[in-house]
Protein backbone atom coordinates (compact mmCIF):
# COMPACT_ATOMS: atom_id res chain seq x y z
CA UNK A 1 0.00 0.00 0.00
CA UNK A 2 1.51 3.30 -1.25
CA UNK A 3 1.82 6.01 1.82
CA UNK A 4 -1.02 8.14 0.72
CA UNK A 5 -3.38 5.55 0.77
CA UNK A 6 -2.21 4.71 4.02
CA UNK A 7 -3.18 7.14 5.56
CA UNK A 8 -5.97 7.64 4.20
CA UNK A 9 -7.09 3.77 5.72
CA UNK A 10 -5.34 5.15 9.16
CA UNK A 11 -7.30 8.48 9.06
CA UNK A 12 -10.69 6.41 8.64
CA UNK A 13 -9.71 3.58 11.04
CA UNK A 14 -9.11 6.56 13.84
CA UNK A 15 -12.89 7.97 12.64
CA UNK A 16 -14.66 4.65 12.96
CA UNK A 17 -12.57 4.17 16.36
CA UNK A 18 -13.86 7.57 17.45
CA UNK A 19 -17.26 6.72 16.46
CA UNK A 20 -17.37 3.55 18.36
CA UNK A 21 -15.86 5.09 21.50
CA UNK A 22 -18.62 8.05 21.20
CA UNK A 23 -21.58 5.51 20.64
CA UNK A 24 -20.64 3.44 23.99
CA UNK A 25 -20.13 6.74 25.07
CA UNK A 26 -23.87 7.56 24.65
CA UNK A 27 -25.07 3.94 24.94
CA UNK A 28 -23.73 3.30 28.76
CA UNK A 29 -21.99 6.24 30.43
CA UNK A 30 -24.77 8.99 29.50
CA UNK A 31 -27.63 6.65 29.30
CA UNK A 32 -29.23 7.33 32.53
CA UNK A 33 -28.59 11.25 32.49
CA UNK A 34 -30.00 10.84 28.37
CA UNK A 35 -32.94 8.95 29.87
CA UNK A 36 -33.79 11.23 32.61
CA UNK A 37 -33.58 14.49 30.61
CA UNK A 38 -36.07 17.24 31.25
CA UNK A 39 -36.32 16.84 27.04
CA UNK A 40 -36.46 13.76 26.69
CA UNK A 41 -40.35 13.28 25.74
CA UNK A 42 -39.84 9.45 24.77
CA UNK A 43 -39.74 8.41 28.73
CA UNK A 44 -42.93 10.19 29.93
CA UNK A 45 -44.94 9.01 26.57
CA UNK A 46 -43.75 5.13 28.02
CA UNK A 47 -44.74 6.19 31.42
CA UNK A 48 -48.19 7.44 30.43
CA UNK A 49 -48.83 5.07 27.67
CA UNK A 50 -50.48 2.70 30.44
CA UNK A 51 -52.83 2.89 33.44
CA UNK A 52 -49.87 4.02 36.98
CA UNK A 53 -50.74 1.53 39.62
CA UNK A 54 -52.34 2.89 42.42
CA UNK A 55 -51.44 4.30 45.95
CA UNK A 56 -53.74 2.35 48.67
CA UNK A 57 -54.99 3.57 51.75
CA UNK A 58 -57.66 1.08 54.15
CA UNK A 59 -57.78 -1.50 50.90
CA UNK A 60 -59.05 1.30 48.71
CA UNK A 61 -57.19 3.39 45.89
CA UNK A 62 -57.06 7.36 46.04
CA UNK A 63 -55.69 7.62 42.55
CA UNK A 64 -56.60 6.11 39.78
CA UNK A 65 -55.68 6.66 35.46
CA UNK A 66 -58.03 7.53 32.48
CA UNK A 67 -57.79 7.52 28.79
CA UNK A 68 -57.29 10.77 27.08
CA UNK A 69 -57.49 12.24 23.31
CA UNK A 70 -54.32 13.58 23.80
CA UNK A 71 -51.49 13.43 20.98
CA UNK A 72 -48.84 11.84 22.83
CA UNK A 73 -50.03 10.58 26.22
CA UNK A 74 -52.61 8.01 26.24
CA UNK A 75 -53.61 8.11 30.05
CA UNK A 76 -53.74 10.56 33.02
CA UNK A 77 -53.71 10.32 36.42
CA UNK A 78 -56.07 11.15 38.63
CA UNK A 79 -57.13 11.72 42.36
CA UNK A 80 -60.12 10.94 44.71
CA UNK A 81 -60.21 13.72 47.58
CA UNK A 82 -57.28 14.90 45.82
CA UNK A 83 -56.61 17.56 48.19
CA UNK A 84 -56.91 15.71 51.61
CA UNK A 85 -55.04 13.57 49.99
CA UNK A 86 -52.05 15.79 48.47
CA UNK A 87 -49.36 15.72 51.26
CA UNK A 88 -49.32 11.79 50.75
CA UNK A 89 -49.56 11.00 47.35
CA UNK A 90 -47.56 14.21 45.76
CA UNK A 91 -48.46 14.52 41.69
CA UNK A 92 -47.99 12.80 38.74
CA UNK A 93 -48.15 15.23 35.58
CA UNK A 94 -47.37 14.64 31.99
CA UNK A 95 -45.42 17.64 32.37
CA UNK A 96 -43.98 18.28 35.49
CA UNK A 97 -42.99 15.09 36.68
CA UNK A 98 -43.82 13.18 40.04
CA UNK A 99 -43.30 13.93 43.89
CA UNK A 100 -43.55 12.07 47.26
CA UNK A 101 -45.38 9.00 46.87
CA UNK A 102 -45.40 9.04 42.75
CA UNK A 103 -42.33 10.46 42.75
CA UNK A 104 -40.50 7.90 44.91
CA UNK A 105 -42.34 4.80 43.92
CA UNK A 106 -42.77 5.80 40.67
CA UNK A 107 -40.85 2.74 39.06
CA UNK A 108 -43.26 0.33 41.18
CA UNK A 109 -46.34 2.35 39.83
CA UNK A 110 -45.11 2.83 35.93
CA UNK A 111 -44.35 -1.16 36.06
CA UNK A 112 -40.88 -0.83 35.27
CA UNK A 113 -39.22 -1.32 38.66
CA UNK A 114 -36.72 -4.27 38.43
CA UNK A 115 -38.62 -6.46 40.65
CA UNK A 116 -41.84 -6.52 38.22
CA UNK A 117 -39.47 -8.14 35.24
CA UNK A 118 -41.56 -11.52 35.47
CA UNK A 119 -44.60 -9.65 35.57
CA UNK A 120 -43.76 -7.73 32.57
CA UNK A 121 -42.73 -10.80 30.65
CA UNK A 122 -45.93 -12.37 31.15
CA UNK A 123 -47.88 -9.71 30.12
CA UNK A 124 -45.71 -9.16 26.58
CA UNK A 125 -45.91 -13.15 26.01
CA UNK A 126 -49.40 -13.04 26.86
CA UNK A 127 -50.76 -9.78 24.83
CA UNK A 128 -51.97 -7.75 28.06
CA UNK A 129 -51.67 -5.03 28.34
CA UNK A 130 -48.74 -3.65 31.11
CA UNK A 131 -50.00 -2.33 34.08
CA UNK A 132 -47.77 -0.76 37.21
CA UNK A 133 -48.23 -1.96 40.54
CA UNK A 134 -49.53 -0.66 43.62
CA UNK A 135 -48.27 1.08 46.94
CA UNK A 136 -50.40 0.03 49.91
CA UNK A 137 -50.03 3.30 52.61
CA UNK A 138 -49.84 2.76 56.15
CA UNK A 139 -52.65 5.69 56.82
CA UNK A 140 -55.83 5.76 58.05
CA UNK A 141 -58.65 7.07 56.22
CA UNK A 142 -60.76 8.49 59.24
CA UNK A 143 -58.08 9.98 60.93
CA UNK A 144 -57.11 12.06 57.66
CA UNK A 145 -60.56 13.05 57.12
CA UNK A 146 -60.62 14.10 60.88
CA UNK A 147 -57.56 16.06 60.77
CA UNK A 148 -58.43 17.67 57.37
CA UNK A 149 -61.65 18.69 58.17
CA UNK A 150 -60.34 20.04 61.45
CA UNK A 151 -58.06 22.30 59.98
CA UNK A 152 -60.55 23.57 57.36
CA UNK A 153 -59.66 27.21 56.11
CA UNK A 154 -56.83 27.78 58.71
CA UNK A 155 -53.49 27.22 57.64
CA UNK A 156 -51.02 24.13 59.16
CA UNK A 157 -49.99 20.74 59.86
CA UNK A 158 -51.22 17.22 61.22
CA UNK A 159 -48.87 14.61 61.79
CA UNK A 160 -50.03 11.34 63.33
CA UNK A 161 -48.38 8.09 64.09
CA UNK A 162 -48.63 4.51 65.87
CA UNK A 163 -45.69 4.85 68.34
CA UNK A 164 -45.78 1.06 68.36
CA UNK A 165 -44.48 0.45 65.32
CA UNK A 166 -43.78 3.90 63.38
CA UNK A 167 -46.69 3.63 61.06
CA UNK A 168 -47.74 7.26 59.36
CA UNK A 169 -51.47 7.21 60.17
CA UNK A 170 -52.54 10.93 59.25
CA UNK A 171 -50.29 13.33 57.01
CA UNK A 172 -52.02 16.49 56.32
CA UNK A 173 -51.14 19.79 55.23
CA UNK A 174 -53.08 23.02 54.35
CA UNK A 175 -53.89 24.78 52.49
CA UNK A 176 -53.51 21.70 50.00
CA UNK A 177 -54.53 21.91 46.32
CA UNK A 178 -55.77 18.74 43.73
CA UNK A 179 -53.30 16.97 42.11
CA UNK A 180 -55.65 16.17 39.28
CA UNK A 181 -55.58 19.97 37.97
CA UNK A 182 -52.06 19.44 37.03
CA UNK A 183 -51.87 16.15 35.53
CA UNK A 184 -52.61 16.54 31.90
CA UNK A 185 -50.61 18.57 29.24
CA UNK A 186 -53.17 20.75 28.13
CA UNK A 187 -53.23 25.00 28.74
CA UNK A 188 -55.90 24.18 31.76
CA UNK A 189 -53.32 22.42 33.45
CA UNK A 190 -50.26 24.78 32.64
CA UNK A 191 -52.71 27.82 34.01
CA UNK A 192 -53.63 25.88 37.47
CA UNK A 193 -49.61 25.11 37.90
CA UNK A 194 -49.21 28.83 37.52
CA UNK A 195 -51.13 29.69 40.33
CA UNK A 196 -50.54 27.32 42.50
CA UNK A 197 -46.79 28.63 42.71
CA UNK A 198 -45.79 30.56 45.66
CA UNK A 199 -45.10 33.48 43.64
CA UNK A 200 -48.55 33.84 42.16
CA UNK A 201 -50.18 32.56 45.50
CA UNK A 202 -48.45 33.68 48.96
CA UNK A 203 -50.10 30.70 50.82
CA UNK A 204 -48.16 27.99 48.79
CA UNK A 205 -50.42 25.38 48.89
CA UNK A 206 -47.71 22.86 47.24
CA UNK A 207 -45.67 23.25 49.87
CA UNK A 208 -46.04 20.01 52.17
CA UNK A 209 -45.72 21.45 55.56
CA UNK A 210 -46.05 18.36 57.43
CA UNK A 211 -42.87 17.17 56.54
CA UNK A 212 -40.97 20.24 54.86
CA UNK A 213 -41.44 22.82 56.98
CA UNK A 214 -39.89 23.58 60.48
CA UNK A 215 -41.51 26.28 63.21
CA UNK A 216 -40.73 27.05 66.36
CA UNK A 217 -42.27 24.44 68.43
CA UNK A 218 -42.71 26.48 71.68
CA UNK A 219 -43.65 24.72 74.84
CA UNK A 220 -44.31 21.62 73.12
CA UNK A 221 -40.52 21.35 73.49
CA UNK A 222 -40.63 21.39 77.10
CA UNK A 223 -41.03 17.45 76.75
CA UNK A 224 -37.81 17.15 75.58
CA UNK A 225 -36.39 19.51 77.79
CA UNK A 226 -38.41 17.54 81.03
CA UNK A 227 -36.95 14.04 79.13
CA UNK A 228 -33.17 15.44 79.29
CA UNK A 229 -33.43 16.45 83.07
CA UNK A 230 -34.48 13.07 83.94
CA UNK A 231 -32.47 11.44 81.85
CA UNK A 232 -29.20 13.13 82.93
CA UNK A 233 -30.29 12.98 86.62
CA UNK A 234 -31.12 16.78 87.03
CA UNK A 235 -34.15 15.22 88.72
CA UNK A 236 -35.29 11.78 89.94
CA UNK A 237 -38.60 12.84 90.15
CA UNK A 238 -41.32 14.56 88.52
CA UNK A 239 -42.93 15.79 92.28
CA UNK A 240 -39.62 17.11 94.22
CA UNK A 241 -39.52 20.93 93.86
CA UNK A 242 -36.56 22.40 90.94
CA UNK A 243 -34.35 25.05 91.57
CA UNK A 244 -36.10 27.53 89.93
CA UNK A 245 -36.17 31.00 91.34
CA UNK A 246 -38.92 33.65 90.64
CA UNK A 247 -37.74 35.99 88.73
CA UNK A 248 -35.01 34.11 86.58
CA UNK A 249 -32.81 36.59 84.87
CA UNK A 250 -31.09 34.63 81.73
CA UNK A 251 -27.15 33.96 81.75
CA UNK A 252 -25.16 36.73 80.27
CA UNK A 253 -28.30 39.24 79.97
CA UNK A 254 -29.91 41.83 81.87
CA UNK A 255 -33.33 40.36 80.75
CA UNK A 256 -35.19 38.52 83.01
CA UNK A 257 -36.96 35.04 81.30
CA UNK A 258 -40.70 35.90 81.12
CA UNK A 259 -44.02 33.20 82.10
CA UNK A 260 -47.37 33.54 80.68
CA UNK A 261 -49.07 35.63 83.22
CA UNK A 262 -49.22 35.24 87.15
CA UNK A 263 -48.49 31.05 87.30
CA UNK A 264 -47.15 29.34 90.19
CA UNK A 265 -43.84 28.67 88.96
CA UNK A 266 -40.99 29.20 91.51
CA UNK A 267 -39.36 25.48 92.30
CA UNK A 268 -42.08 23.91 90.33
CA UNK A 269 -41.83 20.44 90.61
CA UNK A 270 -41.86 19.07 86.72
CA UNK A 271 -44.97 18.04 86.79
CA UNK A 272 -46.79 21.88 87.62
CA UNK A 273 -44.03 23.46 85.59
CA UNK A 274 -45.44 20.98 82.33
CA UNK A 275 -48.73 21.69 83.31
CA UNK A 276 -48.47 25.58 83.66
CA UNK A 277 -45.79 25.67 80.76
CA UNK A 278 -43.04 27.86 83.09
CA UNK A 279 -40.33 29.30 80.71
CA UNK A 280 -38.50 29.71 83.89
CA UNK A 281 -37.95 26.14 85.25
CA UNK A 282 -37.61 24.47 81.94
CA UNK A 283 -35.50 27.86 80.28
CA UNK A 284 -33.16 27.04 83.83
CA UNK A 285 -33.23 23.55 83.15
CA UNK A 286 -31.36 24.34 80.15
CA UNK A 287 -28.63 26.29 81.22
CA UNK A 288 -28.26 23.77 84.06
CA UNK A 289 -27.73 20.99 81.30
CA UNK A 290 -25.59 23.16 79.13
CA UNK A 291 -26.03 23.25 74.84
CA UNK A 292 -24.24 19.73 74.49
CA UNK A 293 -26.72 18.07 76.59
CA UNK A 294 -29.82 19.24 75.64
CA UNK A 295 -28.38 19.02 71.93
CA UNK A 296 -27.70 15.49 72.86
CA UNK A 297 -31.12 14.51 74.16
CA UNK A 298 -32.97 16.19 70.87
CA UNK A 299 -31.14 14.67 68.60
CA UNK A 300 -32.03 11.05 70.08
CA UNK A 301 -35.23 12.25 69.15
CA UNK A 302 -34.48 12.74 65.79
CA UNK A 303 -33.06 16.54 65.46
CA UNK A 304 -30.72 17.65 63.22
CA UNK A 305 -31.50 14.48 60.37
CA UNK A 306 -33.46 14.18 57.87
CA UNK A 307 -36.06 11.48 58.08
CA UNK A 308 -36.88 9.50 55.04
CA UNK A 309 -40.34 7.97 55.08
CA UNK A 310 -39.83 7.21 52.20
CA UNK A 311 -40.66 10.56 51.55
CA UNK A 312 -38.11 12.91 52.98
CA UNK A 313 -38.63 15.24 55.64
CA UNK A 314 -36.51 18.11 56.64
CA UNK A 315 -34.04 18.11 59.59
CA UNK A 316 -35.36 19.86 62.50
CA UNK A 317 -32.92 21.75 64.37
CA UNK A 318 -31.37 21.95 67.59
CA UNK A 319 -29.09 24.71 67.05
CA UNK A 320 -25.35 24.34 67.95
CA UNK A 321 -22.18 26.88 69.24
CA UNK A 322 -24.98 29.07 71.20
CA UNK A 323 -24.51 31.78 74.01
CA UNK A 324 -26.02 30.52 77.57
CA UNK A 325 -29.26 32.67 77.12
CA UNK A 326 -30.10 31.70 73.54
CA UNK A 327 -29.33 27.72 74.59
CA UNK A 328 -32.02 28.46 77.46
CA UNK A 329 -34.95 30.32 75.01
CA UNK A 330 -33.97 26.87 72.79
CA UNK A 331 -34.91 24.68 75.84
CA UNK A 332 -38.37 26.42 75.89
CA UNK A 333 -38.57 25.87 72.09
CA UNK A 334 -37.81 29.54 71.17
CA UNK A 335 -34.65 30.99 69.34
CA UNK A 336 -33.68 28.87 66.54
CA UNK A 337 -34.61 25.76 67.51
CA UNK A 338 -37.00 24.12 64.74
CA UNK A 339 -39.27 21.15 64.42
CA UNK A 340 -41.44 19.93 62.04
CA UNK A 341 -44.79 18.38 62.59
CA UNK A 342 -43.98 14.92 62.03
CA UNK A 343 -40.95 15.59 64.27
CA UNK A 344 -43.23 16.95 67.06
CA UNK A 345 -45.15 13.96 66.61
CA UNK A 346 -42.28 11.44 66.70
CA UNK A 347 -41.43 13.05 70.21
CA UNK A 348 -44.84 12.33 71.48
CA UNK A 349 -44.58 8.62 69.94
CA UNK A 350 -41.03 8.16 71.66
CA UNK A 351 -42.42 9.11 75.27
CA UNK A 352 -46.25 6.80 75.09
CA UNK A 353 -43.89 4.28 73.45
CA UNK A 354 -42.22 3.55 77.16
CA UNK A 355 -38.63 5.69 75.45
CA UNK A 356 -38.55 3.78 72.47
CA UNK A 357 -38.98 5.95 69.37
CA UNK A 358 -39.91 3.71 65.65
CA UNK A 359 -38.71 4.61 62.20
CA UNK A 360 -41.98 6.58 61.00
CA UNK A 361 -42.64 5.47 57.35
CA UNK A 362 -45.44 5.61 55.67
CA UNK A 363 -45.49 2.31 52.90
CA UNK A 364 -46.84 -0.77 54.12
CA UNK A 365 -45.88 -2.39 51.59
CA UNK A 366 -45.39 -2.63 47.30
CA UNK A 367 -47.34 -5.09 45.48
CA UNK A 368 -47.36 -6.37 42.07
CA UNK A 369 -49.99 -6.20 38.94
CA UNK A 370 -50.77 -9.94 40.00
CA UNK A 371 -51.43 -8.65 43.85
CA UNK A 372 -48.03 -10.44 44.78
CA UNK A 373 -46.27 -8.46 47.36
CA UNK A 374 -42.16 -8.05 46.33
CA UNK A 375 -41.92 -5.50 49.56
CA UNK A 376 -42.90 -5.50 53.22
CA UNK A 377 -42.06 -2.88 55.42
CA UNK A 378 -41.14 -3.90 58.86
CA UNK A 379 -41.08 -1.93 61.93
CA UNK A 380 -37.77 -0.63 62.87
CA UNK A 381 -36.10 1.13 65.85
CA UNK A 382 -34.82 4.76 65.33
CA UNK A 383 -33.42 5.32 68.98
CA UNK A 384 -34.00 5.49 72.57
CA UNK A 385 -34.08 8.74 73.63
CA UNK A 386 -34.96 8.22 77.26
CA UNK A 387 -35.44 4.90 79.81
CA UNK A 388 -38.93 3.39 80.37
CA UNK A 389 -39.09 4.49 83.68
CA UNK A 390 -38.31 8.30 82.66
CA UNK A 391 -40.65 7.34 79.97
CA UNK A 392 -43.73 6.27 82.09
CA UNK A 393 -42.78 9.46 84.79
CA UNK A 394 -43.31 11.87 81.54
CA UNK A 395 -46.57 9.95 80.53
CA UNK A 396 -47.69 10.92 83.94
CA UNK A 397 -47.25 14.36 83.86
CA UNK A 398 -48.34 14.64 79.96
CA UNK A 399 -51.63 13.37 81.63
CA UNK A 400 -52.24 15.98 83.94
CA UNK A 401 -52.08 18.52 81.01
CA UNK A 402 -55.08 17.39 79.40
CA UNK A 403 -56.57 16.33 82.92
CA UNK A 404 -56.53 19.76 84.77
CA UNK A 405 -53.83 21.57 82.83
CA UNK A 406 -53.69 23.31 79.34
CA UNK A 407 -54.59 21.07 77.57
CA UNK A 408 -57.97 19.82 78.40
CA UNK A 409 -59.43 20.57 75.07
CA UNK A 410 -57.79 16.70 74.14
CA UNK A 411 -59.93 14.88 77.01
CA UNK A 412 -61.70 11.87 75.67
CA UNK A 413 -64.24 10.26 78.25
CA UNK A 414 -62.90 7.18 79.32
CA UNK A 415 -59.87 7.34 77.56
CA UNK A 416 -56.22 8.66 79.05
CA UNK A 417 -54.64 10.91 76.91
CA UNK A 418 -51.51 13.10 77.79
CA UNK A 419 -50.09 15.96 75.78
CA UNK A 420 -48.10 19.52 75.66
CA UNK A 421 -49.78 22.94 73.96
CA UNK A 422 -47.54 25.66 72.81
CA UNK A 423 -47.81 28.81 71.53
CA UNK A 424 -44.48 29.91 69.83
CA UNK A 425 -43.47 33.54 68.82
CA UNK A 426 -43.48 34.39 65.45
CA UNK A 427 -42.10 37.36 63.53
CA UNK A 428 -39.97 40.56 64.28
CA UNK A 429 -40.40 41.35 68.48
CA UNK A 430 -43.14 38.93 67.94
CA UNK A 431 -44.93 40.99 65.71
CA UNK A 432 -46.86 37.99 64.19
CA UNK A 433 -50.25 35.42 65.50
CA UNK A 434 -48.02 33.11 67.15
CA UNK A 435 -47.93 29.22 65.98
CA UNK A 436 -50.58 27.69 67.80
CA UNK A 437 -49.63 24.08 68.71
CA UNK A 438 -50.27 20.49 70.35
CA UNK A 439 -48.95 17.33 70.70
CA UNK A 440 -50.35 14.35 72.08
CA UNK A 441 -50.83 10.59 72.29
CA UNK A 442 -53.80 8.27 73.56
CA UNK A 443 -53.98 5.27 75.03
CA UNK A 444 -56.22 1.87 74.13
CA UNK A 445 -57.34 -0.49 76.67
CA UNK A 446 -54.10 -2.63 77.02
CA UNK A 447 -52.42 0.26 78.12
CA UNK A 448 -50.18 0.49 74.82
CA UNK A 449 -51.09 4.03 72.73
CA UNK A 450 -51.88 3.52 69.43
CA UNK A 451 -52.17 6.85 68.21
CA UNK A 452 -49.67 9.98 68.85
CA UNK A 453 -50.52 13.27 67.02
CA UNK A 454 -48.85 16.74 66.27
CA UNK A 455 -50.98 19.86 65.28
CA UNK A 456 -49.76 22.88 64.46
CA UNK A 457 -51.70 26.03 63.10
CA UNK A 458 -49.95 28.44 61.39
CA UNK A 459 -52.28 30.96 61.00
CA UNK A 460 -55.95 31.73 61.54
CA UNK A 461 -58.69 34.12 61.41
CA UNK A 462 -58.75 34.01 65.52
CA UNK A 463 -57.94 37.29 67.52
CA UNK A 464 -54.05 37.20 69.10
CA UNK A 465 -55.80 36.90 72.73
CA UNK A 466 -57.52 33.12 71.54
CA UNK A 467 -54.57 32.17 69.62
CA UNK A 468 -52.92 29.22 72.05
CA UNK A 469 -52.38 25.11 71.20
CA UNK A 470 -55.32 24.80 73.47
CA UNK A 471 -57.85 26.66 72.00
CA UNK A 472 -57.11 25.61 68.26
CA UNK A 473 -54.59 22.52 67.94
CA UNK A 474 -55.54 20.66 70.95
CA UNK A 475 -59.27 20.04 69.43
CA UNK A 476 -58.17 18.83 66.27
CA UNK A 477 -55.78 16.28 67.51
CA UNK A 478 -58.50 15.15 69.95
CA UNK A 479 -60.37 14.19 66.83
CA UNK A 480 -57.39 12.59 65.43
CA UNK A 481 -56.89 10.51 68.17
CA UNK A 482 -60.41 9.40 68.51
CA UNK A 483 -61.13 8.80 64.72
CA UNK A 484 -57.85 5.92 65.12
CA UNK A 485 -59.33 4.77 68.48
CA UNK A 486 -62.40 4.54 66.57
CA UNK A 487 -61.26 2.36 63.98
CA UNK A 488 -60.00 -0.10 66.26
CA UNK A 489 -62.75 -1.06 67.99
Amino acid sequence: MNKPLRRIAIFCGLLVFALLLRDNWIQYVQADSLKNHKKNLRVDIARYSQPRGNIIVDGRAITGSKETNGINYKYKRTYKNGEMWAPVTGYASQVYGTNLLEGVEDSILTGDDDRLFFNRTIDMLTGKEKTGGDVITTLNRKAQEAAFKGLGNKKGAVAAIDPRTGKILALVSTPSYDPSTIAGASDKDSAAWKALQKKHNPDDPMLNRALRQTYPPGSTFKVVTAAAALENGLYKSVDEPTNSPLPWRMPGTYKDLPNEGNIPCENASLREALRYSCNTVFGKIGDDLREDKMREEAEKFGFNEEVFTPVRADASVYPKDMARSSNAMSAIGQFDTRATPLQMAMVAAAVANDGKLMKPYMVDKLRAPNLNVIEQTSPEEMSQPLSQDNARKLQDIMETVVEKGTGTSARIPGVTVGGKTGTAQHGVANSKNPYAWFISYAKGKDGSSPVAVAVVVEGSDTVRDDIAGGRLAAPIAKDVMKAVLDSQK
